[in-house]
Order: C-alpha cells, then structure tokens, then sequence
C-alpha cells in the first residue's frame, strides 16, 4: 500500500548541480528525500511560493495539454528504487480510464504541485524500506 506523503522541503544550491527536495509521511514522521536537477527544484519551488512567470513553463504545459484534451491528473506515486534511480507515475483519469505515465518523480512532483489544488502524492512501502535501509 503506497504511504500518502507530503512535500516538506526544497534545498537549492548554487554550488552544487544535484539539489534536494524531501517528502515526508503525512500519517507518520518518515521522510524521503530525493535529489533533482536545477530546473525541476526552481520551478517546483515556483510552484510552492506561487510565484507567476510570464509564459507557461515545460509543467504547465504538460498540465494545460491533458487537461485540454479531456484528462484530469489523479494523483503521483513514486514506485520502485532500481539500481539508484527512483521510478515514478503520474496517473491520469482519461475516459472513464485510469491512465499511468512513466515519469521521473521530479517531473511527477513539479506537475502534481502544478495542478490546483496539489496533487496527492504517494510513495512504495517498498521504496521506502529501501531507502531506510540504505541509511537516509
């Protein structure tokens, strides 16, 4: 069963070309963090601080495109940790069909904070298990 999780923390360094983001369990205290490109941690920290930008950036366009075409955005869940790299689904309700788009969960978290209202998002038990093993 998936663990409903929350996005608690954005760290953008200047120095560094690997930035942070950190989820963490809405029903628990667990945390997950996951490191992101610059452009995914700039426009979700956009996204949070609701800071508008005078043209549609790549999230809001993949948001406006399925929304026109009839889909509405459920929810995310991050899925499977293979061999260091996370796996994520952006799930769509399209006709009646529940439609999953592979994704990074970068990506799948800039759009599910893109949305209105934000997206549930939602992590493995397996990969967290996973990732407290690991010692994060």
């Amino acid at each position: 069963m998936p663990v409903a999780m929350e996005l608690s923390r954005i760290i953008i360094s200047e120095i560094n070309n690997e930035q942070v983001i950190y989820l963490k369990e809405i029903d628990g205290n667990r945390t997950f963090p996951i490191l992101i490109g610059i452009f995914e941690a700039t426009s979700i920290d956009r996204r949070v601080k609701e800071i508008e930008t005078p043209r549609p950036l790549t999230h809001d366009l993949l948001v406006n495109a399925v929304e026109l075409l009839g889909g509405t955005f459920q929810d995310v869940i991050i899925s499977e940790l293979r061999e260091h790299t996370y796996y994520a689904v952006l799930r769509v309700r399209h006709e009646g069909e529940l439609l999953e788009l592979d994704a990074r969960p970068s990506d799948a978290i800039a759009v599910a904070v893109t949305c209105a209202p934000p997206l549930p998002i939602y992590v493995s038990e397996d990969v967290l298990t996973d990732v407290m093993g690991e010692g994060m």
